[in-house]
């Protein structure tokens, strides 16, 4: 049997939108279930996310610290950020994450892994990406602002930061998958068998 998400898509009776925020919403439709029944889902609306998981030559991985409100904690994270722009080459929108946040530019890259990050109650889909052959960006640094500018920069093991994860002590769903799923990958066929950087991305659609 092969193991495989597949498409698909419930009859939707009638959908409305309670809320519009600055760059989410939340959505209400009333679906059909599979028994004729119609049940209410509220969900939030996400236009789609990019992270990097990007290495150095040390085999440490940069990781930021941000204050995030909704958990009432500084987690570390690695660098990511929204696709702002409907069809945005998710690789062109991950290089500039990178260079905003960290001011480092990569020459190797590939794609990590695909995510659903909270499927039950939002409809984010993130792309995780491997970044290798590090080099420090050219030109003056992004300006930061609001919770950006009290952000903490480092370079961590990937080892260290395995054992965190396995700790219970970092818990950023895309540091967590993206340092596991390299750790897989390494174990399997390696990490030049990765899928290329503008690997098709079904969730989220681009142009190259």
């Amino acid at each position: 049997m092969t193991i495989k998400d597949i498409p698909e898509e419930w009859e939707v009776r009638a959908t409305a939108t309670p809320f519009v925020g600055n760059k989410t919403s939340v959505r209400t439709d009333d679906v059909v279930m599979p028994d004729g029944s119609v049940a209410r889902r509220d969900y939030q609306v996400h236009p789609g996310s990019v992270a990097v998981l990007a290495l150095d030559d040390q085999d440490r991985a940069v990781v930021l610290r941000q204050y995030r409100h909704p958990v009432r904690h500084k987690l570390w994270e690695i660098p990511a950020g929204l696709l702002d722009v409907p069809g945005e080459n998710p690789l062109h929108a991950a290089q500039r994450e990178l260079y905003e946040e960290a001011h480092v530019k990569a020459e190797d890259w590939r794609v990590l892994t695909d995510v659903y990050t909270t499927p039950g109650g939002c409809s984010e889909a993130v792309r995780i990406f491997l970044a290798r052959e590090l080099a420090e960006a050219e030109g003056e640094r992004f300006e930061v602002e609001d919770e950006e500018a009290d952000m903490e920069l480092a370079r961590v093991p990937v080892g260290e930061l395995v054992r965190g994860v396995l700790a219970g002590e970092l818990h950023n769903n895309c540091l967590v998958v993206g340092v596991l799923a390299l750790i897989a990958a390494r174990g399997g066929d390696g990490l030049d068998a990765l899928r290329p950087a503008e690997a098709p991305w079904p969730a989220r659609p681009f142009e190259s």
